[in-house]
């Protein structure tokens, strides 16, 4: 991406023992925003893209907590894709990014921390009205 600020991996510590892995988060700490709204995609079917979207002004950190899918991020210039496949990686996304999220494995389980309660008019939903939307800033 061009904006390396507006989209970025994160690395979580992992606490484990003999008896398996725990991995706390903690707002402005392991997350850098304060978290409004937890919520989680799971059995998502073959061949179905989720997301299509950007956000006004919304951040947002994924984590695959089981499973792996990838993550297409397109700034309007340049487009990446990134796959996450750990529960102790997480992808933050800052707002004016548009993002869609793909080839889900079996059992995947997607958690979407963000910085603000729902709110449909920060969404974006049609890609020609995202590229208006980024020329204007």
């Amino acid at each position: 991406m061009t904006d390396y600020k507006k989209v970025k991996l994160l690395k979580f510590k992992i606490h484990g023992d003999s008896r398996g892995g725990l991995i706390a988060l903690e707002e402005y700490n392991d997350i850098p925003f304060n978290i409004k709204r937890v919520y989680y995609i799971f059995d998502t079917k073959d061949n179905v893209i989720r997301g299509k979207h950007a956000h006004k002004s919304l951040e947002q950190v994924l984590i695959c907590v089981h499973g792996r899918c990838k993550v297409l991020l397109d700034d309007g210039i340049e487009r990446k894709t990134v796959t996450l496949d750990r529960p102790d990686k997480g992808l933050y996304i800052s707002n004016a990014i548009w993002r869609e999220m793909f080839d889900f494995t079996d059992g995947a389980v997607l958690l979407v921390l963000a910085s603000k309660l729902y709110d449909e008019s920060d969404y974006i939903r049609q890609y020609d009205e995202f590229l208006k939307f980024i020329q204007k800033r």
